[in-house]
């Protein structure tokens, strides 16, 4: 959903402003699986859809995801430094990406959005969480998701799923993981309205046939 202005000013452009729908989660939640199904559901419905991802989705982000995901030890970056090189992800997916979709009436279906950074950089990482979500607020240019979808799983399930990714966030101890997941949790608490927590662990379809009823409210209610 974008800010206020924002719409106003993209609604005049093009007549038509569409919806944002992060999907969150800890490792192995199956966020592509259910992104690239809701897509098609939605596009088999007549919508316009976008699908996208961060960190990557940008010529830009193609470099930044490749330091952040699979830097070798030696490079990889700190933390302070890696919220940064995330936040500069978002700033160019949000230029060039999202918000041109929403101006032309897409459903924007993202994987990974801002609560990905809090719930790393800041419960994970254990930075300050006041300066990271200020700064990620800054990067996003005040973007926010209509919808945020929370699938949600035990960390050692998730792990066990993920096996055999060279995300360099897999090697983290499972104590990252679970601040991880416990910042997610919290987020999600703490707004509601605005989240849906999906358990993960169901089978594929059920957890489809969730995602896509929290989807249709969602919109509904646009």
């Amino acid at each position: 959903m974008l800010p206020t202005a924002a719409r106003t000013r993209y609604t005049r452009a093009m007549s038509v402003v569409g919806e944002l729908i992060a999907f969150e989660g800890p490792e192995g939640a199956g966020k592509s699986t259910q992104i690239a199904r809701v897509a098609a559901a939605l596009r088999a419905a007549g919508r316009r859809v976008e699908v996208t991802f961060e960190p990557g989705a940008t010529v830009l982000g193609k470099g930044l995801r490749e330091t952040l995901l699979h830097a070798r030890a030696e490079a990889a970056p700190a933390p302070l430094a890696e919220l940064f090189l995330y936040l500069a992800d978002r700033a160019q997916h949000v230029g060039q990406v999202i918000a041109p979709a929403l101006a032309a009436g897409a459903v924007v279906l993202t994987d990974r959005f801002s609560a990905s950074t809090i719930a790393y950089q800041g419960y994970g990482r254990g930075l300050d969480l006041e300066q990271v979500t200020r700064t990620d607020a800054w990067a996003r240019n005040g973007l926010v998701p209509r919808l945020t979808i929370l699938l949600d799983l035990p960390v050692r399930v998730g792990l066990a799923r993920a096996r055999g990714d060279d995300d360099r966030f897999h090697a983290e101890d499972v104590a990252f993981h679970e601040r991880v997941r416990a910042g997610f949790l919290a987020l999600a608490a703490a707004a509601p309205a605005a989240w849906r927590v999906i358990d993960a662990t169901q089978p594929a379809d059920a957890v489809q046939a969730q995602v896509l009823a929290a989807l249709h409210a969602a919109l509904e209610a646009a």
